[in-house]
């Protein structure tokens, strides 16, 4: 058995995972996850033929598309038998929905193999997974742009499926995403059309993160600026890590009153920013830091840890952790115990509150304090004082370091560019690269702290959202002609969402690091050179000299 990834950042030499993820993926999941984006396709080939053809897929297939999608990212989902479990589904609704086109009498002669292939045996479901993967395109620069779009796919999904569980749905952004997987299909696309399609996806990632944007701050109330306790009480506890805040909400109202405390962890820290969650006397804050270095954080909390969304890291044989652990929604690992949404849409959390009464209190790893909470819609309420500031000249630049955190030394680059910017620049972040400098004590410009930080790596459309309206504020007629950088950090697919939607925003010159995507052909990464001005890293210094 052989695999093919080169979906993350860490991919193996910056090419490509060949026998085993650098993430932790053993070989049959890669190529299962390959399969379940084969199988996805075909699912999706035929609701397309169907609205197309003016009828309406008998079978909503827009959950289990984003579910599935959703559960490729990296660290998500290592379990083989969900994927199993998920294409399964996939082929029953796909059957539905073929029997639908054929009773129209709209099926074309020649239909796709990913369309018609199904198979109830799991070893012939492991065979063809070694023939669907990116290898199975042999032209470099389509297969290139092919796998950016999947990704961007997979990225929307994630937050669609977010907005989902809240009670929110576009039906523009569940239609794009299956009728984008049926058109990738076509043995005769072009790269032109491919680039074409490649800016649509951030189109319509833009308008996946105002979904999940509107979902949250309906739901909960806007984020308002807070400080975040990263120290510890005496209670027992529950650590949630992950996006999901309907799930956050749960457990919040089912552990009230129990004496067990509730912490978040790495991309769930800006829960705490959210005034509906802040009622909550048994919500302590944040506990640790970035998902990467959970190994060690989740043997010092000593209680159950819930994961609502990707960010696992496979546990050591030594871990003593494995028992506390718990999955829901897109994640999972074999081993890890899974909670299941039941008909009415609820989870019962019952049990990991009852293990968490048996554990010891969390080991105190660090004291203090840490701020956040400036999402759009508090950025704008202080819009007169920070352009004041810009107009003044106390804040020259503002520089956007959003992104994802990862394990790689080469990211402490991040922390040394932040710590040696200039003191009249304003970092804007979100998503948990900014675990590599928001406990540094960067202090603030007239009130404002140097570091604002939005949320979650979905927030990010936090940042477009300011941009544009300083834009307007100054009258500006390009958004280029801000005095706002971006030097981002990306890891996984949601990154690769968050940068089509700024390129479709018309955003130039964005730097990524710590590596350029190993997806990226010679020739697609000159597309993205010449066209946008998308560049790699070099040094702190010699960056800020260059950016600032």
């Amino acid at each position: 058995m052989s695999m093919f990834c080169y979906q993350c950042q860490e991919t193996a030499a910056g090419k490509g995972c060949t026998k085993r993820g650098v993430c932790g993926k053993e070989d049959t999941t890669a190529n299962l996850q390959d399969l379940t984006i084969f199988t996805l396709k075909g699912l999706s080939y035929y609701s397309t033929l169907l609205r197309k053809n003016k009828l309406k897929p008998e079978t909503d297939i827009a959950p289990l598309v984003i579910n599935g999608l959703f559960m490729t990212i990296t660290n998500a989902n290592f379990d083989n038998n969900a994927f199993y479990e998920i294409i399964k589904k996939a082929y029953a609704a796909k059957k539905t929905l073929e029997s639908q086109a054929k009773k129209a009498n709209i099926l074309p002669a020649t239909i796709p193999d990913a369309a018609t292939w199904s198979s109830a045996i799991e070893s012939e479901l492991v065979e063809k997974s070694t023939s669907v993967g990116v290898l199975s395109i042999p032209d470099e620069d389509k297969c290139s742009l092919i796998e950016m779009i999947v990704y961007g796919l997979k990225g929307m999904a994630a937050y669609a499926e977010h907005a989902f569980n809240l009670g929110f749905r576009d039906e523009t952004v569940f239609e794009f995403i299956e009728d984008t997987l049926a058109y990738l299909l076509d043995e005769n696309l072009t790269v032109d059309s491919l680039v074409a399609k490649t800016l649509e996806t951030g189109k319509f990632g833009v308008a996946a993160m105002a979904l999940l944007d509107k979902a949250n701050t309906t739901s909960y109330g806007n984020p308002e600026i807070t400080k975040v306790n990263i120290g510890v009480r005496n209670n027992p506890g529950i650590l949630i890590s992950g996006h999901d805040l309907k799930d956050m909400d749960t457990l919040l109202k089912q552990t009230e009153g129990t004496g067990v405390d509730v912490y978040t962890h790495s991309e769930m820290l800006p829960a705490n920013y959210y005034p509906a969650f802040k009622k909550y006397k048994n919500f302590v804050g944040n506990y640790g830091n970035a998902w990467w270095k959970q190994l060690e954080e989740f043997e010092t909390f000593n209680g159950p840890v819930i994961f609502t969304s990707n960010c696992i890291v496979p546990p050591k044989e030594t871990s003593t952790f494995k028992d506390r652990i718990y999955t829901t929604n897109a994640a999972g690992y074999p081993g890890f115990k899974y909670i299941k949404t039941n008909e009415k849409g609820e989870k019962d959390f019952s049990e990991v509150i009852a293990l968490a009464k048996k554990c010891k209190a969390p080991v105190e790893i660090e004291k203090g304090e840490i701020v956040g909470g400036f999402a759009h819609n508090q950025v704008i309420a202080l819009a007169d004082k920070v352009v004041g500031a810009v107009k003044d000249g106390s804040i020259k630049k503002f520089v956007v370091m959003a992104g994802c955190d990862g394990r790689m030394k080469s990211r402490s680059y991040y922390t040394e560019f932040a710590e040696k910017l200039p003191k009249d620049t304003v970092i804007l972040t979100a998503g948990c690269a900014k675990y590599r400098y928001n406990k540094l004590n960067l202090g603030d410009i007239g009130g404002i702290p140097r570091v604002l930080d939005a949320g979650q790596c979905n927030d990010s459309y936090s940042l477009a959202v300011i941009a544009l309206k300083l834009k307007e504020v100054f009258g500006l007629d390009d958004i280029n002609k801000l005095p706002i950088v971006y030097n981002i950090a990306w890891y996984e697919q949601k990154a690769v969402i968050v940068l089509l939607a700024l390129l479709f925003l018309g955003v130039k010159n964005i730097h990524l690091g710590p590596t350029l995507p190993g997806f990226l052909s010679a020739n697609v990464a000159k597309v993205l050179i010449e066209n946008f001005g998308i560049g790699g890293i070099t040094t702190a210094d010699e960056d800020i000299k260059a950016f600032i």
